[in-house]
């Protein structure tokens, strides 16, 4: 930015000085008395620069307006004053006044100068322009003065949104073609550090950080001595193209430039600035350690740097330090990164004491902090925290309305933040994008069609677009059940404009709604359009192999996710953990586990699933017990899977040490489904009546069916047929809806296995009346590549008639070997249940 010069000494106005008296010789005595000073008059000029500077403009443009016939000079220093004293519009009215006033004064370059820094303060493109056509016209030959305030006009101006452009961003014109500050710059025949800074820093604020270069090479190379502004403005350039080399060439440059710049703390802060950008934070903290004085700012970049490459430890170690230093007046940018290095860290005893600490050393705590300390707690699950805050803010803006609504959905009370965008509503605040996208989440969250239907309507309403509307309105639409809506959003969209997003939340929808060869369709007409997939389109897509059991094209997904490097992210090789699982290659899952770099709880899950399906339940628990070694904490649906391999395996003690363990050591609060794990545990090794006791015990809470049904199987298994039917009773009791076939198909086979004809005919006439049918199971097979569906007394498949052939002949060969075989009439019975 041009720098602001004074306007040059004005001739005086004053009346001249009297005559003085004859020179007489005085006595010894006469000559003691002290000398006559001479009392120099004050200039017009002078005081009314007086008046500016003591910040009075309007008092001297009242003063000013006494002055009949005012000089230039005048008029400039009025100027100057309103501009100084931030009242910029005045000075162009000003400007206007001295234009139109009948004795009109010829300006000069200070005038223009002046008028063009009000102008590039107030973002008035149309007046700068009306401004250079005046000096145009008026100067023959404009001084380097009021060029580079002509540049800076235009650079001020249009990068902004509030110029002549309209709504028209700067980074979306072609520049290429049409750039008025290059213009300028082109005609300048002279040409200072001032105007090359200038031209820098425009070609970074316009994202053309190549020119910026090439501007500062030629600079250089025209021997342009650089100014401490030249390296702040290019610093960015070369972070912003990762350029490290050329980097460490600049900061080179400016080491030898001498210790006038390597003491400037503001040079200072942008290297520190550009190493972070970089990703080299142990050589911006080099550049840190180096400075011999460091300012707030300084220590706000060196703090953000860190947590801005993840190194939030030291971010926060950096923040203690700036405590105990004397250098550093903490202001709301070094409590901002705090906060944010807190909040990754999910620290919450650290957030309480930081918390504690601002309120003590801020008189006030601004919105911008506050909202920041509501996501902290937010991010720490300390969400009633984030809302006690949140409550005691006098005074909120709409982003702190958006950062509570934001932290419920995140934390799952997602019903809570439709009330608050509601209260939000209430108290007279705009919903927003950020606010769309998070009543879009809780929408998909709760399944809740209505919900996102009217969000939806509301963003055609007002005309609301941001970044990633589609793939938002496509995840909730298809979370919905209305994958056909979701379809139709997807093929609204232009090929060309799909993004990554878009396509993912597609090939998941089509997966979660069961539509498996759909979901492969759109992954493969995404790279038919040249989009490459990314983690979440693999991670999405991989659980689509199982359905079909298509374990070749698995293997092939596999391969992609190598050769692109996606294999070594937690969420692709925790969904290759699964396919393989499930596919029955446990081996091939095992190898996929132990190359995963960084585990959670839920790649530890897959895996002790797949040991527990398959049998391995000694493996499984090794596993579950590595956890804690390895610093991954098992949450909720790891204990589901322990629990089920032990009950496969009928580990009952080690299963309800481990049931003990989660209450005890873990504080998990046991959900339905460890309940089930339980019962089932108990059931399936015979102590059925120490798990009817256990289901007892629990009262209310366990008036689960699924906690009765497993009960009830295992009642069947162990022939306890009394039990069987109490509890086969009590869940036709909770069957408030009539709707469950399962139970009574179970209940019917208990029966006939007594040979209780009479029950049995009575079940089946009860589930005839209510339309009930057991859901019919399905078995698949791959050969040759083929994968072959098969379903109870299936008469479709191409092979049916050899498939049965064998059937038959691998009973007879049973028979053979003295298989006991079931009564007859008892295997017609519970056959007409399967169909």
């Amino acid at each position: 930015m041009a720098s602001f010069v004074p306007v040059s000494p004005a001739p005086s106005t004053a009346a001249p000085p009297p005559p003085q008296s004859p020179h007489i010789h005085s006595s010894p005595a006469t000559s003691l008395a002290p000398p006559i000073s001479k009392l120099k008059t004050p200039t017009i000029r002078s005081r009314l620069s007086k008046i500016c500077q003591e910040g009075q403009p309007h008092l001297a443009r009242q003063l000013f307006d006494t002055i009949t016939r005012p000089t230039t000079v005048l008029w400039n220093t009025i100027i100057i004053g309103f501009i100084c004293n931030n009242f910029p519009h005045e000075a162009i009215l000003l400007y206007a006044q001295m234009r139109k006033s009948s004795d009109y004064n010829k300006c000069d370059h200070y005038t223009y100068s002046s008028v063009l820094k009000a102008c590039a303060e107030t973002r008035n493109l149309r007046i700068g322009k009306a401004v250079h056509c005046h000096f145009i016209r008026c100067l023959s030959n404009p001084s380097r003065i009021v060029y580079n305030s002509l540049l800076n006009m235009y650079t001020a101006c249009l990068s902004s949104v509030d110029g002549e452009m309209g709504s028209c961003k700067y980074f979306e014109i072609d520049y290429s073609r049409y750039d008025l500050v290059r213009k300028v710059f082109d005609t300048m025949r002279r040409r200072n550090v001032v105007a090359w800074n200038t031209m820098v820093s425009w070609y970074v604020k316009t994202e053309r950080y190549l020119e910026a270069g090439r501007q500062f090479r030629m600079m250089i190379e025209l021997g342009i001595r650089p100014s401490t502004v030249t390296f702040v403005n290019v610093f960015p350039a070369f972070s912003s193209l990762g350029d490290y080399k050329n980097a460490n060439v600049l900061y080179g440059l400016l080491v030898k430039s001498g210790s006038k710049y390597v003491n400037d703390l503001f040079v200072m802060s942008s290297a520190i600035f550009m190493y972070a950008e970089l990703g080299c934070v142990d050589f911006a903290r080099k550049i840190f350690d180096s400075c011999l004085e460091r300012n707030t700012e300084v220590w706000n970049t060196m703090i953000s740097g860190y947590v801005q490459n993840n190194c939030y430890v030291e971010a926060i170690e950096l923040f203690i330090q700036a405590i105990e230093s004397d250098e550093i007046v903490l202001d709301d940018v070094t409590f901002l990164s705090a906060l944010s290095a807190v909040s990754q860290l999910q620290q919450l005893d650290l957030g309480r004491q930081l918390h504690a600490y601002i309120i003590k050393n801020l008189a006030a705590l601004p919105i911008i902090v506050l909202n920041a300390v509501i996501v902290m707690y937010s991010r720490c699950n300390c969400i009633h925290t984030s809302f006690k805050v949140f409550e005691k803010m006098q005074d909120r803006d709409v982003v702190s309305w958006n950062t509570m609504i934001s932290a419920f959905v995140q934390n799952g009370l997602d019903d809570e933040g439709l009330m608050l965008v509601y209260e939000m509503q209430k108290q007279g605040f705009m919903i927003d994008s950020v606010t769309v996208t998070a009543l879009l989440s809780a929408a998909s969250n709760l399944r809740n069609q209505d919900v996102g239907k009217q969000t939806h309507a509301y963003l055609l309403r007002y005309g609301i677009q941001f970044e990633g509307m589609e793939s938002y309105l496509i995840d909730m639409y298809a979370k919905s059940g209305l994958i056909r809506t979701s379809q139709h959003i997807f093929e609204e969209n232009h090929t060309g404009d799909r993004d990554q997003a878009t396509w993912n939340a597609m090939i998941a929808g089509y997966n979660q709604n069961g539509l498996i060869e759909e979901a492969f369709v759109a992954f493969r007409q995404m790279l038919e359009q040249n989009v490459t997939p990314n983690v979440v389109t693999i991670a999405s897509v991989l659980p689509a192999c199982n359905p079909i059991g298509n374990i070749e094209l698995g293997k092939q997904l596999h391969g992609f996710s190598i050769r692109h490097f996606l294999d070594i992210n937690v969420y692709v090789g925790t969904a290759l953990v699964d396919m393989y699982s499930k596919s029955g290659v446990v081996n091939y899952a095992e190898k996929v586990f132990a190359k995963i770099p960084e585990k959670n709880s839920v790649t530890y899950t897959a895996m002790i699933v797949g040991y527990g399906q398959h049998g391995m339940s000694d493996r499984a628990l090794s596993l579950f017990h590595s956890m804690k070694g390895c610093g991954v904490e098992p949450d909720a649906i790891t204990f589901v899977a322990v629990l089920t391999a032990c009950s496969y395996a009928g580990l009952v003690d080690e299963g309800l040490q481990i049931f003990d363990l989660m209450k005890r050591e873990y504080k998990i609060r046991p959900s339905t489904e460890h309940y089930c794990c339980v019962a089932d545990m108990l059931g399936r090794v015979g102590r059925v009546v120490e798990a009817y006791e256990f289901v007892k015990e629990l009262g209310d809470e366990g008036n689960v069916m699924e906690i009765w049904g497993s009960l009830l199987s295992a009642c069947r298994l162990h022939g306890q047929s009394e039990l069987g039917e109490f509890v086969a009773k009590k869940l036709l009791e909770m069957d408030t809806t009539n709707r469950t076939s399962g139970y009574r198909v179970l209940l019917s086979n208990i029966y006939a296995e007594e040979g209780n004809w009479e029950n049995v005919d009575k079940v089946r006439k009860e589930m005839k009346e209510k339309g009930l049918r057991k859901e019919i199971g399905r078995s698949w097979i791959e050969i040759g590549g083929n994968v072959n569906h098969f379903v109870s007394k299936d008469q479709e498949h191409l092979q049916s008639y050899e498939i049965y052939e064998m059937l038959e002949g691998l009973a007879l060969d049973m028979k053979d070997s003295c298989y006991k075989a079931r009564q007859k009439s008892n295997l017609d019975a519970i056959s007409k249940f399967d169909e």
